[in-house]
């Protein structure tokens, strides 16, 4: 029971920074239909700004808000300098462009930052809390405590602001939005934004857990769209629910089958969901009368 715990809190830990990769590719994607490869370097960002700016002595909130500020402007630059020249592409087209994106923010934090593996300070101490037999690291507390708050925010804002509902309008139909007089570039903008700002979150989140250099974020965003195919591009909470499930999948399988496959496993799911779950879990399955 203890062993089984033990797994469950290691799955929800690490399943809760793919499930804020996910929303980052589900923000962006609802808005711009846009799969950004380039979401992992986000987090990325988030840890390495936060490290950096810690080593030069800046108290560590301010340093993770100035990290969260960052990948957000790294996120608008992305919009307005790559993606909104390519409006028209073809999906495809895009896809590259991102993943051109994600080499270019690697190599600049290569030349930025260094290429050596760094860790920050646990928010609350390292001393593990014991709970039926199995242990949790306070920090995990405020991994799952900061993904629900995420998660929590972006529906408030979705559903009760109007910038939200804006958003929520160019996710639907932008060119309705459009001759309602909203302004879908500048609502596509913020969707890169706001998924940088998500992304560099999670990074803050994870980093006192596990190490984070200048090419942690690629597994990380192939992590994190696999967790949103599993539980459905485009649905925020089946980016949560794919999420937490991928975590728990990679726990459970490195714990009672090897470790040695834990990274192949969101390659597996990603298989599996377009063999025979296009629209993944929570997505409308289609049907075509002919």
């Amino acid at each position: 029971m203890a062993e089984f715990l033990q797994f469950c809190f290691s799955g929800l830990t690490v399943g809760s920074v793919y499930a804020l990769v996910a929303l980052g590719f589900t923000v962006i994607y609802n808005a711009s239909n846009v799969v950004n490869f380039a979401q992992g370097e986000f987090v990325m960002l988030g840890g390495m700004v936060t490290v950096a700016l810690l080593a030069a002595s800046v108290p560590l909130p301010v340093a993770g808000v100035a990290a969260v500020f960052v990948a957000a402007l790294v996120g608008l630059a992305l919009h307005r300098l790559a993606i909104e020249p390519a409006r028209g592409s073809s999906p495809v087209e895009l896809i590259i462009i991102t993943i051109g994106a994600s080499i270019f923010i690697r190599g600049v934090a290569q030349v930025v930052f260094d290429k050596q593996f760094h860790k920050l300070p646990a928010f609350s101490g390292d001393a593990p809390i014991h709970m039926l037999g199995a242990t949790i690291l306070p920090q995990s507390l405020w991994v799952l405590g900061g993904a629900g708050a995420i998660v929590i925010g972006l529906h408030l804002f979705s559903e009760h602001t109007l910038v939200g509902k804006a958003a929520a309008a160019t996710a639907a139909n932008r060119l309705a939005a459009r001759l309602a007089g909203i302004d879908t570039t500048a609502i596509v903008s913020l969707s890169f934004a706001l998924a940088g700002a998500v992304g560099a979150v999670a990074g803050i989140l994870i980093t006192p857990i596990t190490l984070t250099s200048y090419n942690a974020g690629t597994l990380l965003a192939l992590k994190g769209f696999a967790a949103g195919m599993l539980g459905g591009m485009g649905k925020p909470l089946g980016a949560v629910l794919g999420g937490l499930l991928l975590g728990l999948a990679e726990a459970f399988g490195a714990g009672y089958v090897s470790s040695a496959y834990k990274d192949g496993i969101a390659f597996i799911v990603i298989l599996v969901v377009l063999l025979s779950l296009p629209q993944g879990l929570l997505g409308k399955h289609s049907a075509e009368r002919v």
